[in-house]
């Protein structure tokens, strides 16, 4: 059946509240009719899965989700065996993020992200076998395995419903995600425009395995910086744009911001920037770059952003909301309004 974006909304967490406050916004967004929550694991801050289980334990019907685990240091056996843990706690309520990670994190921690796009396809195809409670023997490239299986003594031995996102940003990963993901968790801090090219490619790889775009999930990272104050809201959302810009500059490529500001920033900010690095870089951002890459304002100016990622491809806008009250967003966004 075709995935559609109808009365879909989700939302983000990743370090910036305490968790304890985390699981009472997600209980929140329970309440308001938000679909999912995802939690972020992409800096050495918070991993996923432990605010996954609290998720999970303080609500009865909203999926929880990765986004995004890495291939590189959770083996595929410990990998699937997390996840069947976690559909214990909440059958059919699990989802699986994977990506690529991200430099110079990876090399400082000493992964090396050899042949990224084998490895994810080696890694999805066997933590899917595992998790359907397949016995597993692989031997490829980068995922070599020998007669395993997820070995619940007592208990449901059922294939579980765990299905896998694939986060890309890269034109080539999109591809890999049309071909053998369930979805693909596009990534925030890019244009709505940017989602013509991805889904171009994303159709190319669906096609591959035989089906249409149509078919593939596309939940969307958005940065959502929502006040009535709109200076204050737009200023918020400068200060993670400017460190995306000298942090992570492939995302600020791929969204087409200007290569001459990404080389002025990376000349400003080192990893990791100093707060006052930080405010000084910011000068150099100018409005138009936040607004092309956030969804920044009052709530109707972030609902109207949220519109145009939807109409662009995105089936379900997954909010990261960058002030304090939280429950402000939730509320703007309540039932899927947008």
């Amino acid at each position: 059946m075709p995935v559609t974006s109808e009365g879909r909304v989700a939302l983000y967490l990743q370090d910036k509240h305490p968790l304890r406050d985390g699981m009472e916004y997600v209980r929140h967004a329970e309440e308001a009719g938000f679909e999912a929550v995802w939690q972020a694991e992409s800096r050495l801050v918070r991993e996923a899965t432990v605010p996954m289980a609290a998720f999970a334990a303080v609500t009865e019907r909203i999926k929880v989700g990765s986004g995004v685990v890495n291939p590189w240091t959770r083996n595929v056996g410990l990998m699937a065996a997390t996840f069947v843990t976690l559909d214990d706690l909440a059958p059919g309520r699990v989802m699986l993020g994977i990506g690529a990670w991200w430099e110079p994190l990876a090399s400082k921690v000493g992964v090396r992200r050899e042949r990224p796009l084998t490895a994810m396809r080696e890694y999805v195809e066997v933590v899917r076998r595992l998790v359907a409670m397949e016995n597993v023997t692989f031997h490829g490239s980068y995922v070599d395995v020998e007669d395993i299986q997820i070995d619940i003594v007592h208990g449901d031995r059922s294939p579980r419903n765990v299905p896998i996102y694939v986060g890309a940003t890269g034109m080539q990963m999109m591809e890999v995600a049309g071909e053998i993901g369930d979805g693909v968790l596009l990534n925030y801090l890019v244009g709505s425009r940017y989602n013509q090219t991805a889904l171009e490619h994303l159709a190319a790889g669906a096609a591959r395995a035989g089906r249409g775009v149509e078919d593939v999930d596309r939940p969307q990272l958005v940065v959502c910086s929502l006040d009535e104050d709109r200076d204050l809201a737009l200023d918020r959302a400068r200060e993670l744009v400017t460190q995306y810009l000298g942090q992570q500059p492939h995302i600020m490529k791929a969204s087409g911001v200007d290569q001459r500001l990404l080389d002025e920033i990376g000349e400003v900010l080192t990893w990791p920037a100093s707060e006052e690095e930080i405010r000084g870089a910011m000068a150099l951002v100018p409005d138009e770059v936040v607004q092309m890459i956030t969804a920044s304002g009052t709530p109707d100016e972030c609902r109207a952003k949220v519109r145009e990622y939807v109409e662009a491809g995105c089936t379900c806008p997954v909010l990261y909301p960058l002030g304090d009250d939280v429950h402000a967003m939730i509320d703007a966004f309540a039932g899927g309004r947008f």
